[in-house]
């Protein structure tokens, strides 16, 4: 589901290149780091908004509604599509990707809980194929290159 609350499906991406990510918006740190990274290396890549589409995929849909997640996706100054969705369907997502997530109690956190994640990029060609991963400890130069080759 879209931040719109419309269902969103991966034919919305076909013939774009994008990555994708899987996160939370009570994060306190690799999410929103990694989104600020990719709006800002599609910034020096230098080929505008349309040159790769940037995916939040929320993995808290329990907190995560399409609203909040829009709210959130607004955050980083640059298109984002925010997607949330039922636990099932998150939870579907999440396998088809290979994605680890995992809820685990944590006393300080909104709701007493928060949630463990994959923090890699995945990259996807124009065809949809799956191309590259971007690591978090990953440098900005080899990341370049990477999305360079994803929207050439």
């Amino acid at each position: 589901v879209g931040s719109d609350g419309r269902p969103f499906s991966s034919q919305q991406l076909a013939g774009k290149p994008y990555a994708m990510f899987f996160g939370f918006t009570n994060c306190p740190d690799v999410c929103p780091n990694t989104l600020g990274r990719l709006a800002k290396l599609r910034k020096q890549l230098g080929q505008g908004d349309d040159a790769f589409a940037i995916v939040f995929v929320s993995v808290d849909p329990k907190r995560d509604t399409p609203e909040a997640v829009g709210r959130y996706t607004e955050l980083f100054g640059t298109p984002i599509i925010g997607l949330t969705g039922s636990e099932a369907q998150v939870a579907q997502v999440a396998k088809n990707h290979a994605i680890y997530q995992a809820k685990v109690a944590d006393a300080n956190a909104p709701d007493g809980y928060t949630v463990d994640h994959g923090a890699a990029v995945l990259l996807f060609g124009k065809d949809g194929k799956f191309v590259a991963t971007i690591a978090q400890e990953e440098g900005d130069a080899p990341a370049l290159d990477k999305l360079r080759r994803i929207t050439a």
